[in-house]
């Protein structure tokens, strides 16, 4: 983590902190710094301002209420906050599916008979697609390059290795690495769960 993202870090925690002694500044710091990069994140889920704010208050509302939930060894604030928007989100988009359902039940039903997705689903595959994108963008030139190639392409890391004459190992390095990596950034968007430090590579 690097430096400025694990002072930011240390702060989440330190206002989940004092938010349980009963501080009500540091909920006011903590709701600023969170809601800022919450509601983008809920708007571009749920596609609609209102909900998404109820979504945000919601979460927060569960912070002031149960703080000491927040588990440092299981990742950062963010990620905490981020799976927990996510599940309220989807639960919305489920309501909403279901109102439709009832208002229009028949495509619906079609869509299931036939194995289309449903709205929601639709969304969320969106969602992690999107994420998927930003996520790749974290990574080393050579360890996305490696990864587009490993994973979109029909080539083995062996024939990569021959393509580009590197050492086998090194682009085992990249891809292990890479992933690593994408694992992480993905759960610092709320999906999937954080790992551990799995080091460095180029």
């Amino acid at each position: 983590m690097h430096a400025m993202a694990r002072n930011h870090n240390e702060d989440m925690a330190k206002w989940l902190q004092e938010i349980g002694e009963g501080s009500t500044e540091a909920f006011d710091r903590f709701y600023e710094r969170a809601v800022a990069w919450l509601m983008p994140l809920a708007c571009r889920m749920l596609e609609d301002r209102m909900e998404a704010e109820d979504a945000c208050h919601d979460v927060l509302l569960a912070v002031i209420r149960h703080p000491e939930r927040y588990d440092a060894v299981r990742g950062s604030v963010e990620a905490w906050l981020a799976i927990q928007l996510k599940s309220r989100c989807l639960d919305r988009l489920r309501k909403r599916s279901k109102i439709v359902l009832r208002e229009d039940a028949e495509p619906e039903r079609e869509a299931g008979r036939r194995g289309l997705p449903l709205p929601e689903e639709t969304v969320v595959a969106r969602m992690e697609r999107e994420a998927l994108r930003g996520a790749m963008q974290t990574l080393s030139n050579p360890q996305r390059e490696t990864l587009a190639a490993a994973y979109f392409s029909s080539r083995t890391q062996r024939e990569l290795a021959e393509d580009w004459q590197v050492p086998l190992g090194t682009v085992k390095s990249r891809v292990r690495y890479g992933l690593h990596h994408l694992r992480r950034a993905m759960a610092q968007l709320g999906w999937g769960e954080p790992e551990g430090d799995g080091g460095h590579a180029e």
